[in-house]
C-alpha cells in the first residue's frame, strides 16, 4: 500500500510568521498563519485539512459499506466541522461534526442511518481520529 506525504514549512515566530503546506502530489500548495488558524484570515489550516480528508474518507467509506450491503449509492456529500478549543496547556481538537447526505434507491432509513453509523471510524481517518472526544454524525437520505 502507498505512503502519502505532506509537507509543512513554517517561517518566523508563531506570531507573525507563516507557512504553507503542501500535498506530496503537488495537487495543491496553501499558506498558513496563526489568523487562518485562530482567525479569518484568507488561507488553510491544519483543522481544515483534517475535516477534508475525514469527509472524504468518510464518503468513500460509505459507499464501500453501502455496496457490501447490496446497495448502490447515486451520490454522497459529506461536511466535516472540525472544532479546535483552548485547554489547559494548548490547544486539542474536541469535536468532529461530519453531516452526510446520500442518495441512495430502494434502501429505509433506518438500513441507511445503522450503516452511516457504523462508517464513522471505519474509515482509516476516522480510525486515526478516534481520540477526538467527540464524533458527531448527522446523517440522511436525499431525493
Amino acid at each position: 500500500m502507498p505512503v502519502r506525504t505532506a509537507t509543512a514549512t513554517w517561517e518566523g515566530a508563531l506570531q507573525g510568521g507563516s507557512g504553507t503546506m503542501t500535498v506530496g502530489s503537488g495537487a495543491f500548495t496553501v499558506p498558513f498563519s496563526v489568523g487562518t488558524r485562530f482567525g479569518d484570515e484568507a488561507g488553510t489550516n491544519p483543522e481544515e485539512l483534517i475535516g477534508a480528508a475525514y469527509a472524504g474518507c468518510y464518503s468513500m467509506a460509505l459507499a464501500a459499506q453501502l455496496g457490501q450491503a447490496g446497495y448502490q449509492p447515486e451520490r454522497i456529500r459529506t461536511t466535516a466541522r472540525v472544532r479546535i478549543q483552548q485547554v489547559e496547556g494548548g490547544f486539542a481538537i474536541d469535536r468532529i461534526e461530519l453531516e452526510t447526505e446520500a442518495k441512495v434507491p430502494n434502501i429505509d432509513e433506518a438500513q441507511f442511518r445503522e450503516i452511516a453509523e457504523r462508517t464513522k471510524l471505519w474509515c482509516p481517518v476516522g480510525g486515526a481520529l478516534a481520540s477526538v472526544k467527540e464524533i458527531v454524525l448527522t446523517a440522511r437520505l436525499v431525493d
